[in-house]
């Protein structure tokens, strides 16, 4: 079932938890950069690059967003349930997991 563009706007405002400020500095860490599926093998990350787009998208009204834009916060939040509803047992703040989730915008374990 295909989300309308309203519809992906608002998960993606509910979805994406982190302030256009906090990816930015995150994106920059080691653990941003070690995780998540690279399309050559190595180099950026697909998530990666994601969270740069976020971050962009976040520092935008809604009304200036390009139809790429919006295809990309259907991406984003479609990946973000996705990805939650993988949760692993245990404690998730220094896994994989959290760390990939995170450079698409939301951290699990805010509020």
């Amino acid at each position: 079932m295909m989300m309308d563009d309203e519809e992906a706007i608002t998960n993606f405002k509910k979805l994406v938890n982190m302030t256009p400020k906090n990816p930015d500095a995150w994106l920059e860490t080691e653990e941003s950069k070690k995780v998540g599926f690279k399309e050559d093998g190595k180099g950026e990350s697909v998530g990666h690059k994601s969270g740069q787009k976020i971050v962009k998208l976040l520092a935008k009204k809604v009304d200036d967003y390009t139809a790429a834009d919006l295809k990309h916060v259907h991406k984003v939040a479609a990946y973000i349930r996705r990805h939650l509803a993988q949760k692993p047992d245990g404690d998730t703040t220094e896994t994989n997991w959290r760390y990939s989730l995170m450079n698409w915008g939301h951290d699990p374990k805010k509020p």
